[in-house]
């Protein structure tokens, strides 16, 4: 009874969000490339948690990890695992008095548990959106892809392109990063652009010698690449730039040894069938929670 008595005493003490340290990252890191699929996003922030992202466990009465926290540019990410019954984190009240979120991002189930607890902090939830989690382990097949247009070029982008690739990236941002009524900042869009084109895997299609559309990578995880930022201007939609941007960029990505996974809006039908159509599976629901 005794023997009992304390590993029900231990398991209680344990269960509550512990801050992740150093020598929680291995274990960590296994648990989230079990689940990396569905988690890019979190992991990603995860290979930077020693520079400036906050991050939190929550472990069983045997110290596994069952649950994680991260905290990244204004961002929760909770990955919860397969138990959704999870206590609130005892710090979260304090933290956002001192450290205030802009989103809510995850797995759906995941998203809604921590809205729960957000929602009992006194926060009030503006919108969120609705995603579908995409992936793909293979290049795209060449008889899917339509022709390719006449005079079209894929190339890397340049410093000297920033000008022109600043009205995809401010049309980009607003119709498919903003929360409804949330203002665009032109010169945060402007860094994340400068941002994109140094760090991040882009091409840009051109056409008589000027930039049409856009697609690039915006995370990257252990075995994983997602894609992020597909753009073609209005007046070029429909001729294909889109599918056969994003198959090259998948291309490029698998042969470098990495899967492809991405999250695309459920009611954007069109982007939907084009990833469909190069190859990819769904993997999930995903959501992202405005405050």
């Amino acid at each position: 009874m005794s023997g009992f008595s304390s590993l029900f005493r231990h398991s209680r003490r344990s269960y509550y969000w512990h801050t992740l340290k150093k020598q929680d990252f291995p274990a960590a890191e296994s648990f989230l490339m079990e689940r990396e699929k569905n988690c890019v996003t979190a992991c990603a922030c995860f290979i930077q948690a020693e520079k400036a992202v906050h991050a939190w466990f929550l472990p069983d009465a045997e110290e596994n990890i069952v649950s994680l926290l991260l905290h990244n540019r204004s961002s929760l990410i909770p990955v919860l695992g397969e138990n959704k019954d999870v206590p609130a984190p005892r710090f979260l009240g304090r933290f956002l008095n001192r450290i205030p979120i802009h989103s809510v991002q995850g797995v759906t189930g995941d998203v809604e548990v921590f809205d729960n607890f957000l929602i009992k902090a006194g926060r009030r939830a503006g919108s969120h959106i609705d995603f579908d989690l995409m992936y793909t382990d293979r290049k795209p097949w060449a008889g899917a892809l339509p022709r390719g247009l006449p005079g079209m070029v894929l190339r890397l982008p340049e410093e000297t392109d920033l000008d022109a690739l600043f009205p995809l990236q401010a049309a980009y941002e607003q119709e498919e990063v903003l929360s409804p009524g949330a203002a665009f900042n032109p010169a945060s869009c402007r860094l994340t652009l400068e941002r994109i084109v140094r760090r991040e895997h882009t091409l840009v299609a051109c056409l008589d010698g000027r930039i049409v559309g856009k697609a690039n990578t915006n995370a990257e995880s252990f075995t994983r690449y997602q894609i992020g930022g597909v753009y073609v201007q209005p007046d070029y939609r429909g001729l294909g730039i889109a599918t056969i941007m994003t198959a090259t960029l998948v291309g490029e990505l698998i042969a470098r040894g990495k899967g492809v996974s991405l999250f695309v809006k459920k009611q954007n039908a069109a982007a939907r069938a084009v990833y469909r159509r190069l190859g990819f599976m769904n993997a999930g629901d995903y959501r992202i929670t405005y405050y």
